[in-house]
């Protein structure tokens, strides 16, 4: 018999997503994330389960205790909350496997700067992000410009701009004076 496992729904920013936080961790330390059910389809038994059951989901996200969901626009939440809360429990309390395999964006090999950029945001900016349903990684630092890979509920939100030039801008301007710039690019 597994551990009793609870899930509790939670909102977003961003109206078209919704983040499940389940009681258990679940892809702990690592994200995953997935536009299409085609991208999950081998990679992600749980995302790849979650297209099936729910043919209105437009995109899964999972990372450490949850995992968020968008919707295709037109589709109420409320309609939809309780059966996906008690899907993902029976999946997690099954064992089922939640991904098989995932790349992980290394920061082994970057420079100082790239590594400066990298801890603030480890620091400073993906707890916020997360509490939202979503996630940010580093992707690359060049001529002053940082790009950034915005996933999960992030990925679309009509705040995330907002807050990537009104936050994310300024803090990495404030504290790495190399930074004329931060970018987000989808995934």
């Amino acid at each position: 018999m597994s551990d009793f496992i609870t899930v509790y729904a939670e909102a977003t920013p961003n109206p078209e997503s919704m983040k499940f936080v389940i009681s258990k961790m679940i892809l702990p330390n690592d994200s995953a994330d997935y536009r299409t059910r085609e991208k999950a389809e081998g990679v992600s038994p749980l995302a790849t389960a979650i297209f099936d059951q729910f043919l209105f989901a437009n995109g899964v996200f999972i990372m450490n205790n949850f995992v968020s969901i968008t919707k295709l626009p037109g589709v109420d939440w409320a309609e939809h909350i309780t059966s996906i809360r008690e899907f993902i429990k029976a999946y997690i309390e099954s064992e089922n496997e939640i991904v098989l395999k995932n790349k992980a964006i290394s920061t082994e090999e970057a420079g100082e700067i790239e590594a400066k950029i990298v801890k603030l945001l480890d620091d400073h900016v993906k707890p916020a992000v997360e509490m939202d349903g979503g996630a940010i990684s580093f992707k690359s630092f060049k001529d002053g410009v940082v790009t950034v890979v915005m996933k999960g509920s992030c990925s679309g939100c009509p705040s995330s701009t907002f807050t990537l030039k009104a936050g994310i801008e300024n803090l990495l301007k404030r504290m790495v004076p190399e930074v004329e710039a931060v970018e987000a690019e989808a995934e």
